[in-house]
């Protein structure tokens, strides 16, 4: 009688084993096996991290293996099981190998296809078609759309993370605890003793040292010695952790009424503000969308302020990007004036930090929350609900939506919830970052999103014009890298464009990306469909790189350049100065958060620069969802990419005081996670 080995794979997260009773059947061409026990309880097989194998003895041969069933049996308690996957050896000596990397839950059965990727249309038997369609529909009904606040993308409909879907939950939701986790950190940062103080100024800027110089590291320290210097002001907006926002300026806007006059003495080149401009040494930062936005009104005991600045940079001789003009407000007048560097020391420096504190709100809410948490939410939903496993696309992306949904769960059921943490120390809390995120769908492009094509929009690609902008530099390369990737992988599965046109479940995901992620809005740019390869590869790259590379440029960061309090202030607690030469040190130190909100600031962003546990970065796929051998080829080609990347920024940040290596990528987690 024909005998197959059957090995099997247990993972190695905590609770993955399993005691209950495990059964195996084999479907093939030519028939079905029995329903053979592989473990029942106090065999001790199946524990976590272990690989069993057992021979499975059938009565005739069954021909070309196309699924195998896996059961679960509950002997006494609930026992979750993850299997990582299945081999199964023929009588013929030919090894099958069966992804799996779920969990097994409650009495539970999953049918698993064997590793090979496949498109719709190279399934030719009935079985495996009903197998693909019937695991797409489940999906469907168990990974829903909803809509958490009118406007947003829309995410998945669940309240908390313990309603998610096990195969997407963190193995231990402890671990992304945000109220254990800022109280953790505010203990190891020797800082909650200042908590009683909640509501008690600092006496002056040395002051805020007291909660800063126990976890002082290259980059901080640093912040802390020169945030009130022009060029550390300057340098952040191309390399601090929000350096999405300066673009060339090609005119000067009526609403800034900046003259020659006021910054003359800050131009070098003996050249008038307009020449400044058509040479393209004239940078804008423009806080516009935080115009209107209510103030967080949370607290009766602290009113708390925003503005909408506008700031004018210059390209000095140097080619320093320094500051030459701020206005606090959106409309001119004579309650709004333009700051200058010519101004008394304290009105300059408050001016600057007013435009600090809000970058430090578009930052959080738009940049980090809504263009890479909330999009690379959309991305994983649609993945799941219109890619079957087998789905080559869907084994390429996976990896990258690890914990995101999970991650994104648990910030609105504790972090950007009304009352959540968020409200606890930030001027936008209170419904204010609701307000941002809906305002800043409008400029959600699918171009903005194509790293390349938003550098060059914003006239900030010229390297020799720009030479020091490194978040552009290091983008480019890992963005070339995951593209070629995205072209390997793609030309193994679609000989020609004809091929991606006709494959119905890629038109699905993108028409769910579109439609109810993106809602639906033509001028967004989302792709309805694709029809090239080469359109394939950019659409791939995008969820890449914002699900990986766009998000640790923007989130790590966080700790570095936002935990000296006065250079990244989360509120203000006095109104923008309505006119020059009344700004002492004692309004600024009054102005500044107290207390309470700077160790609340300090905890949140020490805890959201921290990797995930067992973190998994660019490149890395230990789970094996692919088994070709062109695949793993492209994969180890994608990774020797990626550490020459590596080496190339390690090259260069060594000569720095100031390294850059947000977007190294061996600092880049996979996915969206923390």
């Amino acid at each position: 009688m024909p005998s197959y080995t059957v090995t099997v794979a247990t993972g190695s997260q905590w609770f993955a084993g399993t005691d209950d009773y495990v059964y195996l059947s084999l479907e093939g061409t030519a028939g079905c096996s029995e329903r053979h026990l592989l473990d029942k309880p106090f065999y001790n097989d199946f524990e976590r991290g272990a690989v069993d194998s057992y021979d499975v003895t059938v009565e005739e041969d069954l021909g070309e293996i196309q699924l195998i069933k896996i059961e679960k049996r509950k002997y006494w308690y609930q026992d979750d099981w993850y299997l990582k996957y299945v081999t199964v050896k023929t009588p013929l000596g030919d090894y099958l190998e069966f992804p799996c990397y779920r969990w097994i839950t409650d009495e539970k059965e999953i049918v698993l296809r064997d590793g090979r990727a496949k498109l719709p249309r190279d399934d030719k038997t009935q079985i495996l078609k009903q197998h693909r369609r019937k695991e797409l529909e489940n999906r469907q009904k168990t990974y829903r759309w909803k809509e958490w606040h009118p406007g947003f993308p829309l995410s998945i409909d669940a309240h908390s993370h313990s309603e998610l879907p096990r195969d997407i939950q963190f193995d231990n939701e402890k671990g992304i605890d945000f109220v254990l986790n800022y109280s953790k950190a505010m203990e190891n940062l020797y800082i909650n003793r200042f908590m009683h103080m909640f509501q008690s100024s600092w006496s002056d800027f040395a002051d805020f040292e007291k909660i800063f110089v126990r976890i002082s590291n290259t980059i901080s320290e640093y912040v802390m010695q020169h945030w009130k210097e022009d060029f550390m002001f300057g340098y952040q907006f191309l390399n601090g952790c929000n350096p999405v926002l300066i673009r060339r300026c090609t005119e000067i806007p009526k609403k800034l009424p900046v003259t020659m006059d006021m910054v003359e003495c800050s131009l070098e080149r003996n050249l008038t503000l307009e020449e400044e401009v058509k040479q393209g040494n004239i940078f804008i930062v423009d806080y516009e969308l935080l115009d209107g936005v209510d103030a967080n009104k949370t607290d009766p005991c602290t009113v708390q302020y925003l503005a909408a600045p506008i700031c004018l940079l210059y390209k000095n001789l140097e080619n320093k990007i320094v500051p030459i003009a701020i206005q606090l407000g959106q409309k001119p007048g004579p309650e709004n004036p333009i700051f200058l560097p010519s101004d008394a020391t304290y009105d300059w420096l408050l001016a600057k930090i007013w435009v600090r504190s809000s970058d430090f709100h578009i930052h959080q809410t738009v940049t980090h929350l809504l263009r890479t948490h909330l999009v690379s939410e959309v991305f994983s939903i649609a993945m799941f609900r219109q890619l079957p496993a087998v789905h080559p696309l869907f084994k390429l992306l996976v990896p990258h939506m690890r914990f995101t949904i999970a991650i994104n769960t648990k910030a609105r059921e504790q972090l950007i919830c009304e009352c959540g943490l968020f409200d606890k120390a930030n001027a936008t809390g209170g419904g204010g970052h609701v307000q941002m995120v809906q305002k800043a769908m409008k400029d959600l492009t699918y171009s903005s999103l194509c790293f390349p094509d938003e550098i060059k929009a914003k006239g900030m690609d010229s390297k020799e014009d720009i030479p020091y902008y490194y978040y552009r530099d290091d983008g480019i390369k890992v963005w070339e890298a995951i593209k070629s990737f995205a072209e390997d992988v793609i030309h193994i599965y679609y000989e020609t464009d004809e091929v991606v046109c006709e494959d119905v479940e890629l038109q699905a995901f993108v028409k769910d990306i579109y439609m109810y992620g993106m809602r639906g809005v033509k001028a967004a740019g989302f792709p309805k469909m694709i029809k090239t390869r080469e359109k394939l590869a950019e659409y791939l790259t995008v969820i890449i790189f914002t699900t990986s590379a766009q998000h640790a440029a923007v989130n790590f960061g966080q700790y570095d350049w936002c935990s000296w309090i006065p250079n990244a202030p989360p509120t203000m607690r006095c109104p923008p100065p309505t006119q020059k030469g009344t700004v002492t040190i004692e309004q600024i130190v009054e102005s500044l958060p107290d207390r309470g909100r700077s160790c609340w600031h300090l905890g949140a962003v020490w805890a959201l620069s921290q990797f995930q546990d067992n973190e998994l970065f660019l490149g890395m796929y230990p789970d094996e969802h692919f088994v070709e051998k062109p695949v793993k080829e492209a994969m180890a080609k994608f990774r020797k990419n990626l550490d020459e990347i590596v080496s190339t920024i390690t090259e260069r940040n060594k000569s720095k005081k100031l390294p850059y290596y947000y977007l190294s990528p061996d600092r880049i987690p996979n996915s969206v996670a923390v």
